[in-house]
């Protein structure tokens, strides 16, 4: 196509929709809507899903070492833990540090114990796979010189079956809230068309290409896309931003979570919107005017 061309189709597609005032209205209040909510959902399921990794990375694997063994067979556990498949890393707890952990927990009398000491040397491990928690903890558990191996066995996996069905039920809405936005959009963007059918027909009946006439619609469904996603994109934008501002400091203290952080995180959400504004409005535009090309 010469740049000539093109450069027509682009002024046509600006000049109808600036000549259809109240039908570019609908459409990109269509596409506003509609993305706001997907992009608001988004961004919520995202930091959902981080909320999930986060639980499941900080899931860890106790081994208690046997009173009995001397450094060397400790040392050797570790070289053997660290070399177990599915082992991502070791950190030894001496019981002097486990004692001191209960002491802070449970208070100073337990220092009485500090003498003779009755607890176990401590590996704590975690897997590669948070998933496969349950099946390296049974290879540790056959490990030479261990005492007992905990993680928190019957919990955990109900802990990730919650987490998988989350993660499985945010994927369905989020698919189901994009059907819909490309079904509204698409018949918002198919009214406009439909009101210029005549044109269509037209130009077909004079010996236009289909793709001349279609290229015109298509760059139009593109300017509606873009349009439709500058409100979205403003308002997830300062959303955001507020609510890292306001939260994010606060869920630090606790230690219990983290929000994703604002940067690189909503340029990521942005761009989503933006594309997918793009996308479904040459979509809708494409197959709207494919059917009044049949003259």
């Amino acid at each position: 196509m010469k740049g000539r061309t093109l450069g027509r189709h682009f002024r046509e597609s600006l000049k109808s929709i600036s000549r259809n005032g109240w039908m570019t209205f609908a459409s990109v209040s269509a596409v506003t809507v509609t993305l706001l909510l997907v992009g608001v959902f988004v961004m919520i399921m995202m930091n959902l899903n981080k909320v999930a990794d986060d639980l499941e990375k900080d899931v860890e694997i106790k081994v208690y070492v046997e009173l009995t063994a001397d450094e060397a067979s400790i040392t050797k556990l570790e070289q053997e833990i660290k070399e177990t498949a599915g082992v991502a890393e070791v950190k030894y707890s001496p019981k002097g540090d486990e004692l001191s952990k209960l002491v802070v927990d449970f208070g100073e009398d337990l220092r009485l114990y500090d003498q003779q000491n009755p607890l176990h040397n401590v590996f704590y491990a975690k897997a590669t796979n948070p998933q496969e928690t349950e099946a390296v903890a049974k290879k540790l558990d056959r490990l030479d010189n261990t005492f007992e191996v905990k993680y928190g066995e019957g919990k955990i996996e109900n802990l990730f079956s919650f987490l998988n069905t989350g993660r499985n039920v945010g994927l369905v809405l989020i698919l189901a809230l994009l059907f819909t936005a490309m079904f509204l959009i698409s018949n918002t963007i198919r009214i406009t068309i439909v009101a210029r059918r005549r044109d269509i027909e037209i130009m077909k009946l004079v010996g236009a290409t289909n793709w001349f006439i279609r290229i015109p619609f298509i760059l139009e469904g593109m300017w509606l896309g873009i349009l439709g996603s500058i409100v979205p994109i403003t308002l997830v934008t300062v959303l955001y931003y507020n609510i890292s501002n306001l939260l994010a400091p606060k869920l630090k203290q606790g230690k219990l979570f983290e929000l994703l952080d604002f940067s690189p995180f909503i340029y990521q959400v942005n761009g989503l919107i933006l594309l997918m504004g793009v996308l479904i409005g040459v979509w809708g535009s494409f197959m709207s005017v494919r059917k009044f090309l049949r003259v």
